[in-house]
């Protein structure tokens, strides 16, 4: 009996049909064939993460026969820790989690960038504080999220006009905690992801100024995978692209459905999916920027203490496995070995 064009036409459908029959061998063996296998991907509480919740609300998982759980952190760099725990086997983050942690292990990979955004950090300011331009941020005190993505757009920001890190007083703050911290003035401006850069101007509303940043820094959102996983489930891992696939075709094609999973998901209006729905690019792809990227970042953290002195920065091709993109969509592997 051949299983895989009964699995094509429906589990569910074809089991009924073998109910009244004597196939007992067929039908367990069938039932095996199209049972969905189980996973837990650590999703950050981000717009960025999008193409997850789109899959997850309308069932896209589980129509690649994958079901999938997940399980919510605020931030990337909470997330890819989750994974290296041995928490969960998946885990999504930005490409600067993924450098900082590639410089002491290499028991993980990216099996995808599934977002890009020039746009999704912001830099926001009080004005009563004298802030209209980053000119106006030195000696002031700034808060981010240290050894993440925000921290390193504030330094590339700052340096860009003129401005030694050094000169501002880096307040460390965990994301949920900026839009208080610069409503209550503990901090006088803070880079920040989506949604809390949004929830920060709303915080501050006719005191707020978003610095103008030009395109210094493209972030990379990206899906991680322990070695041992894609190792031993690599079909899985193809699934969950084929699905994370589909829903980026929906958010451009269905763009109001899309929207209104991602307020559900941040418990957010849509005062804020309009503010922000234009700032992200929800396409895969594994290509040679993102290497250069990670090098780039790589350099940063030794360079300012972020890292220790003597890390070797590793070649970052060694931390992409594009094999289950290349099944998905060869063309939206680039990279160069």
């Amino acid at each position: 009996m051949r299983l895989a064009p009964l699995c094509a036409v429906g589990c569910r459908t074809w089991l009924r049909r073998c109910k009244s029959s004597l196939w007992g061998v067929a039908l367990a063996l069938a039932a095996g064939a199209c049972a969905a296998q189980e996973v837990t991907i650590a999703v950050s509480h981000s717009t960025l993460s999008l193409p997850i919740f789109v899959a997850d609300s309308l069932k896209l998982f589980a129509e690649e026969r994958i079901a999938v759980t997940t399980r919510e952190c605020i931030g990337g760099h909470r997330c890819i820790k989750l994974m290296l725990d041995g928490e969960v086997p998946l885990a999504t983050a930005a490409e600067m989690p993924v450098m900082l942690n590639s410089l002491t292990r290499s028991d993980f990979a990216i099996v995808a960038t599934f977002v890009t955004s020039k746009r999704d950090i912001k830099l926001i300011a009080h004005k009563s504080a004298g802030i209209k331009t980053a000119s106006d941020l030195r000696g002031k005190r700034v808060g981010t999220i240290q050894g993440t993505s925000a921290h390193y757009f504030l330094d590339g920001l700052l340096l860009f006009h003129g401005i030694d890190p050094r000169a501002v007083e880096l307040v460390p703050l965990a994301p949920e905690q900026i839009p208080a911290a610069l409503k209550e003035g503990q901090i006088a401006a803070a880079a920040i992801w989506e949604p809390f850069a949004n929830r920060s101007t709303r915080a501050l509303a006719a005191d707020a100024v978003v610095i103008p940043s030009v395109a210094i820094y493209t972030e990379t959102f990206n899906l991680l995978a322990t070695r041992k996983f894609i190792a031993e489930r690599e079909t899985d891992v193809v699934k969950v692209l084929r699905a994370l696939a589909r829903a980026q075709r929906l958010i451009r094609e269905r763009p109001q459905q899309a929207q209104a999973i991602l307020r559900e998901r941040l418990h957010e209006d849509q005062s804020f999916v309009d503010a922000t729905w234009r700032d992200f690019d929800y396409r895969m792809s594994l290509n040679q920027p993102l290497v250069s990227t990670l090098e780039g970042e790589a350099r940063w953290a030794v360079r300012e203490g972020h890292a220790r002195r003597d890390s070797q920065i590793p070649n970052f091709l060694q931390f992409v496995a594009p094999e289950p993109l290349r099944q998905v969509d060869p063309r939206a592997v680039t990279l160069v070995k």
